[in-house]
């Protein structure tokens, strides 16, 4: 596969470095030749001076052929801009753009490019720390109206059945990782200490869904947004 990816900077360089050690074919952007400093001298890609939104620089460095594309650049408009010319001019299907106003996420994704929001993910991975919650948070999808969530079964739950904890299209498990195995679980399942669960929950059942992994029963989980 090829991608195009816009900004060298920790984030771009290291996911730079992972497609190319995977074989992909690679192209790298960044105005600040130093930048490139941060693959080392052992990257197979290629890199190309000049900014993320000139049609030119995009053009030289393969948009036009290219299966995927990435803008991690430390702007939010810069990495909107590239990212709307690599899709309405260059037509790439796949586009990840980089968004630190959680806002803005919402309108770019409605208008077809993907966004990641580091602040709106730190900030739930803090909260999760800090209030000691009895899950781990993962991206969200569908515009956030669902929550993906990755839980622990404590002692207490253990030989409760799938099935038992799961609320017809309100929250579902599905998936469970056992002693380095991951399963899709049935309903009849019987869950056992310490596995690992991957649920996806509805608003709506949230907060009744977590509480009952909390460490002690009856205790509920404070939830905020």
């Amino acid at each position: 596969m090829k991608y195009v990816i816009v900004g060298c900077g920790r984030v771009g360089s290291t996911l730079a470095k992972l497609l190319a050690a995977e074989s992909h074919d690679v192209t790298v952007v960044d105005e600040n030749p130093s930048a490139f400093k941060r693959l080392g001298s052992n990257f197979s890609g290629r890199v190309e001076v000049g900014t993320g939104i000139d049609f030119d620089v995009l053009q030289r460095a393969g948009a036009a052929s290219a299966d995927g594309f990435v803008a991690v650049t430390d702007g939010d408009n810069r990495n909107v801009m590239a990212a709307l010319i690599a899709q309405r001019m260059f037509n790439i299907k796949k586009i990840v753009a980089r968004i630190y106003d959680p806002p803005r996420g919402q309108i770019y994704r409605e208008l077809g490019i993907e966004t990641v929001c580091p602040t709106t993910m730190g900030a739930k991975t803090v909260r999760d720390k800090l209030m000691h919650m009895p899950y781990e948070s993962t991206p969200s999808f569908d515009f956030g109206k669902m929550s993906s969530l990755t839980l622990t079964v404590p002692e207490r739950l253990a030989g409760t059945r799938v099935g038992d904890l799961e609320q017809k299209s309100l929250a579902k498990i599905a998936a469970i990782r056992r002693g380095g195995k991951v399963l899709i679980p049935s309903e009849d399942v019987e869950l056992s200490s310490g596995d690992e669960l991957y649920a996806v929950v509805a608003p709506e059942a949230l907060s009744d869904f977590v509480t009952r992994f909390a460490s002690e029963p009856g205790v509920p989980v404070k939830l905020t947004a």
